[in-house]
């Protein structure tokens, strides 16, 4: 018997929609098939039979990490096919969650760069361990794994996390500044202030997905850098003239970040990674057009883990 869903069920999926949409952005990395899977979650939560569901919450974001696992699996090949790089989808992200340093830390390019060198089950038991507080047995009935297995793949994970992530936290008003100096720097030309932003031996990552013309692989060294953006208000970019591009100062995953506009298109975002006294040490920029529409379209999400 199917169970249509009523106005109440309706309001309940509603209600966890930011949190299922942020469990499953974590796990897979692009805005698009996140929005996929919490739909996919939402026909299984129409289907189901809701009287025998103590625990909305819980059951709703089990589902979700099942079907983000499932996708992520079905996706792995396209990534290891890629053409350059490949960095996650950027989303727009509210400033409320900036108070919450964790929430914003877990949805950080530079952190979702780290994730996509874990294995899907890694990546999954990651993120509703480390980022949602599920215990391990709660992870293994989401994920319909044992105890155990859970276990071991929690632990590996941590450890490659925090072996390529150390654990600091740059001051956030320090982060905004030193983007709102590099924002300034790089629009006016200026490469000797664009210099002092950057850390010695600073990479700079671009993912234009095979569709447009980026580098195909990281480009290292202040200098370089500094020439590369001090650049951009001299230069066409993707065939739009600097006088008719339009760049701007937002909230991109949890961070500042710069987006760059043509008259009729978001060209490309910029996001960094700071080090302990606010040095830029990583930038990543998304060119690549499919990967741009969450930015595009404008919605701004809320990556709260509650």
């Amino acid at each position: 018997m199917t169970h249509l869903p009523s106005d109440l069920d309706q309001q309940v999926f509603h209600q966890h929609r930011n949190l299922l949409f942020s469990v499953a952005y974590r796990i897979l990395g692009t805005a698009a098939d996140a929005e996929d899977a919490v739909q996919d979650a939402w026909i299984k939560w129409s289907a189901a039979d809701r009287a025998q569901v103590a625990d909305p919450k819980a059951y709703l974001a089990r589902i979700v990490s099942n079907l983000a696992l499932e996708r992520l699996r079905s996706t792995r090949h396209k990534r290891e096919t890629y053409v350059g790089p490949w960095l996650p989808e950027p989303i727009l992200t509210t400033g409320d969650t900036a108070e919450a340093i964790t929430d914003a830390e877990s949805v950080s390019t530079a952190m979702l760069v780290v994730l996509e060198t874990l294995s899907p089950l890694e990546r999954a038991v990651f993120v509703l361990k480390e980022v949602f507080d599920f215990s391990h047995a709660e992870i293994a009935e989401a994920l319909e794994r044992s105890e155990t297995a859970v276990r071991q793949a929690a632990h590996r994970a941590r450890n490659h996390v925090r072996a390529r992530r150390p654990r600091f936290t740059a001051d956030r008003s320090r982060q905004r500044e030193v983007t709102e100096r590099f924002f300034a720097a790089a629009t006016g030309g200026d490469i000797n202030a664009l210099m002092e932003l950057l850390s010695p031996d600073v990479t700079l990552w671009t993912d234009g997905g095979g569709k447009v013309r980026q580098a195909l692989r990281p480009v290292v060294g202040a200098g370089t850098v500094a020439a590369w953006f001090a650049a951009i208000g001299t230069v066409t970019y993707q065939g739009v003239e600097p006088a008719d591009m339009t760049v701007e100062l937002v909230e991109l995953n949890g961070g500042p970040g710069i987006v760059f506009s043509g008259p009729d298109r978001v060209i490309a975002t910029v996001t960094f990674d700071f080090d302990a006294d606010g040095r830029i040490t990583a930038i990543h920029n998304m060119a690549n057009p499919d990967k741009l529409r969450a930015v595009a379209d404008g919605t701004a999400h809320d990556i709260g883990t509650e």
